[in-house]
């Protein structure tokens, strides 16, 4: 006996909808208000469909890094970010600085003081939250860093 097969459509809706399948076409981006006024923030519709659960955007640069961001640190579980283009100057609470360029990644637990210092004028970076709503507190340098930001 032969069934037939459920006809399948594909609509390009121009919102997101919370519990919904969240499709962001590059052609029609969606930019939110970020943290930093030299970035755009384009919304990739996670944080809508998930009900707050996950963030995921593209930040992208719009004149570089005018000056470092200041030591911060994330009230979240977690922030991932992958290079898609150009590259970011992060210092750490342990000492390190890591240069994360086209095509590397880097997982920030939260609670994780960091501080971005440069970044090139093509920087995009797509960037994964959990949970969506992640605060940003400002906070004094680890010891034996300056004082910059």
């Amino acid at each position: 006996m032969l069934t037939a097969t459920p006809k399948r459509t594909e609509t390009h809706a121009t919102g997101f909808d919370k519990g919904k399948v969240a499709y962001a076409p590059g052609k029609a981006p969606v930019f939110v208000k970020g943290r930093r006024d030299f970035f755009k923030y384009r919304d990739l519709g996670a944080t809508i469909a998930s009900d707050g659960r996950v963030r995921a955007q593209v930040t992208i640069g719009t004149q570089g890094l005018t000056r470092p961001t200041g030591w911060h640190y994330h009230v979240c579980e977690g922030q991932f970010i992958y290079m898609i283009a150009g590259w970011v100057e992060l210092e750490f609470e342990d000492g390190r600085t890591i240069k994360v360029e086209q095509g590397d990644s880097c997982y920030i637990p939260g609670g994780t003081r960091h501080n971005e210092t440069r970044a090139s004028d093509d920087l995009e970076i797509l960037e994964i939250s959990l949970p969506a709503d992640m605060g940003t507190k400002v906070c004094d340098p680890p010891a034996g860093w300056p004082n910059v930001g």
